[in-house]
């Protein structure tokens, strides 16, 4: 299951570092064109647009995986004994359950998106809106993997610091 995770986690800095690397040629283009030519395309702040929450969307499984997400460390870790293990487990299960109850409703907004188009662009927006989709399957997926592995024993629930990843 870990390899899987593991894979589950390059193909989403992949895809995130592809999102960021459109955005930044995207703003680029549009600095480009306003400040040398008679104008600029439209297009691209839609582009950008999307490319953030995608970015967003891939981004958010990881940060909860890795801990950067907000946490409130001040109360949860003054607690007494194995209280702030308890609220990281209760945590990590309530957040797979409520992106759980929330993929119904992401997929009916995908599904609105059949039937709209991006203005600019002209791109089915039910490919843009997939992207809820994709934060609450990440999202769930990785809080199932955080709960898991601290009822297993194999992390605390703690945020993983960038040297423990390797």
């Amino acid at each position: 299951m870990t390899q899987a995770f593991k894979g589950l986690e390059g193909l989403c800095r992949l895809l995130i570092l592809g999102a960021f690397l459109l955005l930044s040629a995207s703003v680029l283009l549009q600095v480009f064109a306003r400040t040398f030519l008679a104008t600029a395309p439209v297009w691209t702040e839609e582009l950008t647009r999307f490319c953030l929450i995608f970015i967003g969307a891939l981004g958010a499984g990881m940060a909860l995986r890795s801990g950067d997400m907000v946490n409130v460390d001040l109360l949860c870790e003054s607690l007494p004994g194995r209280a702030p293990w308890v609220l990281r487990l209760v945590s990590a299960v309530l957040t797979a359950l409520f992106a759980l109850i929330l993929l119904p409703a992401a997929w009916d907004y995908t599904m609105i998106g059949s039937r709209q188009t991006a203005p600019s662009l002209g791109w089915r927006m039910d490919f843009i809106h997939a992207s809820m989709l994709i934060l609450f399957v990440t999202l769930a997926l990785w809080a199932v993997m955080r709960a898991f592995e601290m009822l297993t024993g194999r992390h605390d629930g703690r945020p993983i610091l960038a040297s423990e990843e390797e």
